[in-house]
């Protein structure tokens, strides 16, 4: 299968710190906040919600093409993704801007509070998926709409519609800033609609839509909640509930959506159903919440089998045994 994955391309300047910020957010003072957190700890790491499912499914073997805009500075960059066997020739480079840039800083209770500067990104709305789909051999079977540059959502929804290609919902925190005609816009189908908890209930406020009505406009509604697990949703059928693999230990939680999608996308890909394919997901997002950075994690075929045989039991090791293979 050959997905696309389109999205933001960034560096993350990834901070913790050592407390709770619900100690220093005082009620009734909330309306004049003014604070500043000495962090312990700073990690520059690559990053962006396109390239980091992209760097996943990169590395479970399927060679996914990255769609975005990037700034000049993007090369090392670039190296670094097609080592791990992203295909990045129809990423755009910005002449004017830098890439993108999230800050983010998490407290001891993995609470977090992050900006992002767009830069180069705005210009991904200038991106056109037919070249895209024309040059893949074959044509494209999937393209994901990840958070980007509004528009640039906008259009490739548009033009997966035109072309006839089968997409991926997953507007995460554009949500906020996106009219209700857009994101009533980026459901108009897709075969599968990725949110957290917070986005489940937000998607609905956005569209005036409630959850059955919803589940009417999309194949499959992905729900992860976190170390509840993941919840699948389909109009008609019981939800698919899959736990969640517990972790080793809980370095950062940043990315580790990211990399549930690409483990979720990747079992698709192989004809899975959706139970093996939250499951594959939910591994291969413990992997990311063990490591801090978004893409510094390392998927081995071993490493991977015992969390699934740990966690889901022999049988669903099995069944994904026969796909996995080792990084190159």
């Amino acid at each position: 299968m050959k997905i696309a994955v389109t999205g933001s391309i960034a560096e993350d300047h990834l901070m913790a710190y050592p407390g709770r910020f619900s100690e220093q957010l005082l009620a009734g003072s909330l309306d004049k906040v003014s604070l500043s957190f000495l962090v312990d700890e700073l990690e520059i790491r690559r990053g962006g919600v396109a390239a980091n499912i992209a760097f996943g499914l990169g590395s479970l073997g399927l060679n996914p093409l990255l769609v975005g805009a990037v700034g000049n500075d993007f090369e090392p960059y670039r190296v670094w993704l097609k080592q791990h066997g992203v295909d990045t020739e129809s990423v755009r480079v910005s002449d004017l801007l830098h890439t993108a840039r999230f800050v983010c800083t998490t407290d001891t209770d993995h609470n977090q509070i992050g900006s992002f500067y767009a830069g180069a990104m705005s210009e991904a709305r200038h991106i056109d998926l037919l070249p895209v789909h024309e040059r893949t051999p074959g044509g494209l079977d999937l393209v994901v709409v990840s958070p980007n540059d509004p528009d640039a959502m906008v259009r490739h929804t548009r033009q997966c519609a035109e072309l006839g290609i089968p997409f991926v919902a997953d507007p995460s925190q554009q949500l906020a800033r996106m009219s209700r005609d857009a994101v009533r816009e980026l459901l108009a189908g897709p075969r599968y609609l990725f949110t957290n908890e917070y986005e489940n209930v937000l998607i609905q406020e956005r569209t005036g839509w409630t959850e059955l009505q919803v589940l009417g406009r999309v194949g499959t509604w992905v729900t992860t909640r976190g170390a509840d697990g993941v919840r699948v949703q389909q109009a008609g059928l019981r939800p698919v509930e899959v736990k969640a693999v517990p972790p080793s230990r809980a370095a950062e939680p940043t990315g580790a959506g990211d990399a549930f999608r690409a483990g979720f996308l990747a079992a698709v890909a192989w004809g899975l159903g959706h139970e093996r394919a939250a499951q594959l997901g939910s591994a291969v997002a413990t992997a990311a919440l063990e490591t801090i950075g978004t893409q510094q994690y390392e998927l081995t075929r071993a490493g991977v089998l015992d969390a699934i045989r740990e966690s889901y039991g022999t049988t669903a090791a099995a069944d994904l045994a026969e796909h996995l293979t080792d990084p190159r």
